[in-house]
């Protein structure tokens, strides 16, 4: 359960250097509305995996236990998707709907990146 916290934080850091990323382009450029969608994007996403991995920790701490495993509440994340989706509907003329989508993506991306960097780092005789 270790190696998954310190993939955790590692995940988290990955997000908000993307985060600060995005708020300096923000700040700099003049597409705003696209680095704001980006931005609150992004934020849900990093709110949907810290919620992932409490879940995914009270679960593994219910199986260490032998008590009956919950759900790990997908529901609960599509809705939360979702409210950005809406957030951005209701504000098209600061938020940009697309970024927004592509921003809830970003920590899947991070993972896939993660993933193939670790891969390709990793000695064929290991895997």
């Amino acid at each position: 359960m270790n190696e998954y916290k310190s993939v955790f934080f590692k995940y988290i850091k990955y997000t908000l250097y993307l985060l600060s990323l995005f708020f300096v382009g923000y700040a700099v450029t003049p597409y705003k509305a696209i680095f704001l969608g980006l931005a609150l994007g992004t934020a849900f996403s990093l709110y949907n995996l810290w919620s992932m991995y409490s879940k995914i920790d009270r679960m593994g701490q219910a199986v260490i236990q032998q008590k009956r495993v919950k759900t790990l509440g997908s529901l609960s994340r599509l809705l939360f998707a979702g409210l950005a989706v809406l957030i951005a509907m209701k504000y098209p003329e600061h938020i940009h709907l697309l970024s927004v989508v592509v921003g809830l993506m970003s920590v899947y991306i991070i993972m896939l990146i993660d993933s193939l960097t670790q891969v390709t780092r990793t000695p064929k005789e290991k895997r």
